[in-house]
């Protein structure tokens, strides 16, 4: 029963409640988990669809504690399975929304919801990632996200947040379907992203491309 507190209890419309001990939620993970280095842009396991997750075992659960640590040691507050090399559907989060509140959770599975236009406002801010390290862009996304999926047990889950913390659930949904940040960038602006990963030094250990 305490594995199911950890991954957060439903509310009466079926959202996670994924804002409550999340310190020690977060602490809990980490402190089973070892931290990996980060695969980056270049690497195949980045650029394809990862593979669903079907078996929601002891092995899923040893993985979700090391993207914990690893999303830590990278000082990140998102990090998807095959930014660690994985090539499983699954992300983990850490990460404040534009209230300053705080969301911790796991999602395995993810798909993310068709906003009807009436809700598609979009929030033009600058976005980095881990596996493009130094570099950031401007990227006009929805300013609210909805994700459905399931959790470390397979239970049906859905998360949704606003601000900075929608830009989170698009940007690593995205990875697990085979896309970075940078794949949404006009020519310019991805070959200024990676001059800027170029000519900068990852503050955190990452995989070389062969």
């Amino acid at each position: 029963m305490a594995q199911q507190q950890e991954t957060g209890e439903q509310v009466n419309d079926g959202f996670v409640v994924d804002t409550e001990n999340c310190e020690e939620r977060e602490q809990a993970y980490r402190a089973r988990g070892t931290a990996r280095p980060i695969t980056v842009v270049g690497n195949p396991v980045l650029h394809k669809e990862c593979k669903d997750v079907t078996e929601f075992d002891d092995k899923l659960a040893a993985l979700i504690d090391d993207m914990f640590a690893s999303q830590r040691a990278a000082e990140g507050v998102g990090l998807a399975a095959n930014q660690i090399g994985v090539d499983l559907k699954v992300f983990v989060y850490d990460c404040p929304d534009d209230e300053g509140v705080r969301h911790v959770g796991v999602v395995c599975n993810p798909v993310l919801q068709e906003l009807p236009p009436e809700r598609r406002v979009l929030d033009d801010s600058n976005e980095g990632c881990l596996s493009v390290p130094t570099a950031y862009a401007s990227l006009a996304r929805p300013d609210y996200a909805e994700v459905h999926g399931q959790d470390a047990q397979g239970n049906p889950i859905k998360v949704r947040g606003t601000g900075y913390f929608a830009r989170c659930l698009q940007h690593e949904t995205d990875h697990l379907y085979g896309y970075l940040y940078i794949d949404r960038l006009s020519k310019r602006d991805r070959k200024d992203a990676l001059r800027q990963m170029a000519e900068g030094t990852p503050r955190y250990e990452t995989v070389p491309n062969m």
